[in-house]
């Protein structure tokens, strides 16, 4: 004969809110085979006397065999999970490989719809490129804070500040034009000179000065710790600008 397990959850369900950890909450219990009371704070002087009563900071509380296991974080330690990570303080190299596994996907696609073939020299051409475009996007979410966090490391941003809002409108408009195969005569020096500089600045800073720094490469909120994802960018950028010189000068 099973045993039902049983758990109460009290959380926040407000007209204009539903708190999110909650809501994990739930599922995670429910994931464990527990069956779920569920009570709804549906006011903030609801929620107010619920904190004061059990003399708690935080919803949503979690309750088994009439034991208060806490919130979201707690339970997960309960059932012997690792808590969440928090990507604001964490390194974390999550960012660049969704990034580079949804590039490279598309740039499957797009060789696929375009030659028949998923592998061609088109699939590397555009796994670079939309890749290009993609860091791009992100630097331009909040250029302000890549801005402030490419100063930290590169040499031309040092010393015109300009360049580090420039820098990712350079880096989309050549990685479009390369996916378009037109204007190369512009893609190819603005690749070719944003690269150069950019590869040149993180020698510079990681492997002679030693400095141990965030990568701007995926914007200014990232955690990736400047060093080889930076370098690769720009080698790539290096690597497509002179293999696009060599396809136009020599077709």
């Amino acid at each position: 004969m099973s045993i039902i397990k049983t758990a109460s959850i009290h959380r926040m369900v407000m007209e204009k809110h539903i708190c999110p950890y909650g809501l994990k909450s739930k599922d995670l219990l429910e994931r464990q085979g527990f069956t779920v009371e569920d009570h709804h704070l549906t006011t903030r002087e609801e929620t107010d006397a619920f904190k004061q009563k059990h003399d708690v900071e935080t919803t949503p509380q979690t309750f088994i065999d009439r034991e208060r296991i806490g919130g979201y974080d707690a339970l997960r330690v309960y059932f012997g999970k690792d808590k969440p990570k928090d990507q604001r303080s964490d390194t974390s190299y999550q960012p660049v490989i969704a990034l580079f596994s949804m590039t490279f996907l598309m740039a499957l696609a797009a060789a696929f719809v375009a030659t028949g073939a998923w592998f061609t020299v088109r699939t590397a051409e555009w796994f670079v490129a939309f890749s290009m475009c993609g860091l791009a996007y992100l630097k331009l979410r909040d250029i302000e804070s890549f801005s402030t966090m490419f100063l930290n490391y590169d040499l031309l941003a040092k010393r015109w500040v300009r360049y580090s809002y420039l820098y990712p409108f350079g880096e989309g408009l050549a990685g479009v034009l390369m996916i378009a195969g037109v204007g190369l005569w512009l893609a190819i020096p603005v690749a070719l000179f944003i690269g150069t500089i950019g590869a040149v600045s993180v020698i510079y800073a990681v492997y002679i000065q030693k400095r141990e720094l965030k990568c701007a490469c995926v914007g200014g909120d990232s955690n990736v710790p400047l060093g080889f994802i930076s370098l690769t960018e720009n080698l790539f950028m290096i690597g497509m600008a002179l293999w696009m010189s060599y396809k136009l000068f020599a077709g």
